[in-house]
């Protein structure tokens, strides 16, 4: 799959979120992240299906990426959908069902993904698997921007990539979590092909440049 960058609007400045997300856009991203959290499964709290139904009448039309740390998580499942989100990623322990959540975003004709933490074993995603269409590898323990990446996770990452291509199926290998330039590299060598970045592109001076930047090293890992 060709390689996405996807900036999390954690880090964006939320008085001008709409010119935010429409110049993060235009620097080359190639899908938006929302990070959503309820202060309950993770000790933040963050934004809502408002905010993505405010973007969306706004004229975005760009993939929008939901990952839901909240629990319980079928309710606001239901609500970033009804509020256009493309893709609405969950963690195990977040629901009593996981089958029938994951199996409920599809049939709402979005694409379904599953989030492992560093403590969370993977044993869990070959009983799913033909429910998934991302697999979102967490490099930092779920709840804050600007976290330092946790190196364990490119292993984690590795062990997912070699069931993806076990499988053939179409399922993207996503990272989020302290990714940088300096360090992006080694998580595309390891395997992902979806990078989420937050503070490494909206604390930057200038986005396309960072974009960019990133780009190149995810090349050289295929050179």
């Amino acid at each position: 799959m060709d390689p996405w960058i996807t900036p999390s609007i954690l880090a964006a400045d939320f008085s001008r979120l709409g010119d935010e997300v429409r110049t993060v856009l235009a620097a080359g991203a190639d899908a938006i992240h929302f990070d959503v959290m309820d202060n309950h499964y993770v000790p933040n709290l963050s934004v809502g299906p408002l905010v993505l139904a405010s973007l969306r009448k706004a004229g975005i039309t760009a993939c929008v990426d939901v990952h839901l740390m909240v629990k319980p998580v079928d309710r606001l499942v239901e609500d970033f959908l009804n509020a256009g989100a493309d893709y609405v990623s969950v963690h195990p322990e977040t629901t009593e069902h996981l089958h029938r959540t994951l199996s409920m975003i599809r049939a709402r004709g979005a694409k379904a993904g599953l989030v492992f933490n560093p403590g969370t074993p993977m044993e869990i995603l070959e009983e799913v698997i033909d429910c998934v269409d991302l697999i979102l590898i967490m490099s930092v323990n779920p709840g804050f921007g600007g976290q330092k990446f946790i190196e364990s996770s490119l292993s984690k990452l590795a062990r997912a990539r070699e069931i993806i291509d076990h499988t053939g199926l179409p399922i993207r290998l996503q990272i989020d979590g302290g990714i940088k330039i300096d360090n992006i590299a080694a998580a595309a060598s390891a395997g992902a092909d979806t990078f989420v970045a937050g503070t490494a592109i909206f604390a930057s001076d200038d986005y396309a440049k960072t974009i960019s930047a990133m780009r190149e090293k995810i090349k050289q890992t295929g050179d």
